[in-house]
């Protein structure tokens, strides 16, 4: 998410109108709109990599993978998100812009977006009734953090390198191995991109 716009208490139909006229991305947030920066090479082939192996996993089980064109509407909170991936197993509307029920939703990190992922999104994506599963995917290192909601309790496991990303989809276990998710990508050394609270504090 970046700097704030000069455009404030816009409605819900405000914003989708003026995001049809917009060459950037913006998101919304309680009549707020956000400019949204662009990524790295690598975010983009992390999130491409994991786009593709789960729409080769998920053929004809009924679900859409989306990327980061299509947006996530919450209402309870009134705000509009374009989250790096989604997993939708609703109904396909191929001319709507925004999904009210996705199941499995992807943040990949970046210096830009690494508070917002894990604080904002990370309780503001609770919100959907459909999402059972929530993961931040690390651009630095070989690292997933993912938030699970079973019987309407959510947990939080961290993957690292060497192991695979189970995803509950359809009654179906979904896996991605690490090497998929990071295919291409070379890692130098550097900080990572967290923030001060560490993961394991977190809990719904």
């Amino acid at each position: 998410m970046g700097k704030q716009q000069k455009l404030s208490n816009l409605t819900p139909e405000q914003y989708l109108i003026f995001e049809a006229a917009e060459k950037q991305r913006h998101e919304y947030v309680d009549g707020q709109v956000f400019a949204m920066t662009g990524g790295s090479a690598a975010h983009n082939v992390i999130a491409l990599n994991i786009a593709m192996s789960l729409r080769a996993k998920l053929q004809g089980k009924g679900c859409t993978v989306y990327i980061s064109d299509m947006k996530v509407r919450i209402e309870d909170l009134n705000c509009f998100y374009y989250p790096d991936l989604m997993i939708d197993c609703g109904a396909f509307d191929k001319k709507s812009v925004y999904t009210k029920t996705p199941t499995v939703i992807f943040e990949v990190l970046s210096r830009s977006t690494a508070s917002t992922d894990r604080r904002e999104k990370l309780v503001a994506y609770r919100h959907v009734d459909s999402v059972t599963q929530y993961v931040i995917v690390h651009q630095t290192r070989k690292r997933l953090e993912i938030f699970r909601k079973v019987d309407d309790e959510w947990t939080v496991q961290v993957i690292g390198s060497g192991e695979s990303l189970e995803l509950d989809i359809c009654d179906d276990t979904v896996t991605i191995t690490m090497n998929e998710i990071y295919a291409d990508i070379e890692f130098d050394e550097g900080p990572d991109l967290q923030v001060r609270e560490d993961v394991e504090i977190y809990s719904w």
